[in-house]
């Protein structure tokens, strides 16, 4: 379907990028990869632990540093952090290959992280969801550049999402793919 094409993930943090990435990577027969974990094993430092000692600034250099090299590989599903859409430089790599957006209502969000064991620098503020909800604002149009959107119910399972996604990806490579061909090729329709 992708002809080795690598598919990247994008939207906020707790979408499930990681979760449904291990899944389409499994399906595609892809390896999968996770930019925030790549970013902790060259530094050698936790997300939290960069943001404390280093600032945001300092993580997405890095963060934009190992999409750079990512990006030259092929056959990958990549999940990336939530905010890799701001440098806008990022979406040359993201461009290398297909790019997805998990689209999570804020709501759906905010459950799934104050329940998450994992803490996420962004939210240590007083008011949580308010912060979600600016930061979903400030980035939704970055996002809406994917080539695919799939909006996630709250009550879907990972699975169902998958399948979705991958439908959602067939339904998006296969009529560019028949559109582009007989002009390219040179065919008659007729």
């Amino acid at each position: 379907m992708l002809k080795g094409t690598s598919v990247f993930l994008i939207g906020m943090m707790g979408a499930g990028k990681s979760t449904i990435g291990k899944l389409l990577a499994a399906q595609l027969d892809y390896r999968f990869l996770d930019t925030d974990q790549l970013v902790e094993t060259c530094t050698g430092q936790t997300i939290s632990e960069i943001f404390a000692r280093s600032g945001e600034a300092s993580f997405r250099e890095v963060e934009h540093q190992v999409l750079g090299q990512v990006s030259a590989y092929t056959r990958l599903v990549v999940a990336t952090g939530g905010g890799i859409v701001l440098n806008q430089m990022n979406w040359s790599h993201l461009h290398h290959g297909l790019v997805v957006w998990l689209d999570v209502p804020v709501p759906v969000l905010y459950h799934r992280l104050i329940n998450a064991t994992v803490p996420r620098p962004l939210l240590q503020t007083e008011n949580p969801i308010l912060t979600l909800t600016n930061i979903y604002e400030q980035r939704r149009d970055r996002y809406a550049q994917a080539d695919v959107r799939l909006t996630v119910g709250e009550e879907e399972s990972s699975k169902q999402v998958c399948e979705r996604l991958i439908e959602a990806i067939s339904k998006k490579v296969e009529p560019d793919r028949l559109k582009v061909l007989p002009e390219e090729v040179g065919l008659d329709c007729e």
